[in-house]
């Protein structure tokens, strides 16, 4: 891991050294649509103390390296074939369990914590964006990639550039709702009256942003960039 300071970006630090998620994750921080951020200003952000994160950044150096989490090394079609195969099919089948539940959990909790009411109306906002937004990176996006990696070609420059730029915007739409949803629900702890049903909600939610998190990562700070520079 190369010497990290306060002026680096949240997504250059994760890019380099991907155990730095973790690091992030455990302190609020969004490296992938707010990647591009500096840590400096991220931590000013949450009125977090700099000198720390950059301390537990540091002490990544004594951990082994986990060397089949270089994506940054990737060939970019091995990327997006990587992307679909661990992150969409993920989220497609994630979608119908949290969509059942977190309606579940707002019908029978709703009166007592209405906030649980709009968690379901905008998952269910986020689960139609990414339904969509998966099928046109699979069916349009990825293989304009993965041609573009084979030879440039004019219209396959200019397909990537409009869709990575249409892609960039509805990651932003899904990220800053999954982070609504963090808040409204105080990162996702159970209140006293909690069921199960509702444990078990919330701890998919936070499963799915991570995800979201690492997904959004590798196509905002790793494959689009690399697609713009070929």
């Amino acid at each position: 891991m190369e010497t990290i300071n306060e002026k680096n970006t949240l997504a250059e630090i994760v890019t380099n050294d991907f155990r730095a998620a973790k690091v992030f994750k455990d302190a609020g921080l969004d490296f992938c649509c707010g990647g591009s951020k500096t840590l400096g200003e991220a931590c000013d952000e949450k009125n977090l103390d700099k000198k720390i994160i950059l301390q537990e950044l540091d002490l990544l150096k004594m951990q082994a390296e986990n060397h089949s989490q270089n994506f940054n090394e990737w060939e970019l079609g091995f990327l997006a074939d990587y992307i679909v195969n661990s992150h969409h099919k993920y989220v497609i089948k994630a979608l119908p369990d949290l969509l059942f539940y977190t309606q579940k959990i707002a019908d029978v909790h709703g009166e007592n914590h209405p906030e649980l009411i709009e968690v379901a109306v905008l998952f269910r906002k986020v689960s139609a964006e990414l339904q969509q937004h998966l099928k046109k990176e699979e069916e349009v996006l990825f293989p304009a990639i993965k041609r573009l990696s084979a030879g440039k070609l004019q219209e396959d420059i200019l397909l990537a550039q409009s869709e990575i730029l249409r892609m960039k915007g509805e990651h932003e739409f899904a990220g800053g709702a999954m982070d609504k949803i963090n808040v409204m629900t105080g990162n996702y702890k159970v209140p006293d009256d909690g069921c199960n049903t509702y444990k078990v909600t919330f701890k998919l939610l936070e499963q799915f942003e991570d995800d979201l998190h690492v997904h959004v990562h590798l196509e905002n700070n790793i494959l689009y960039p690399k697609t713009l520079n070929l």
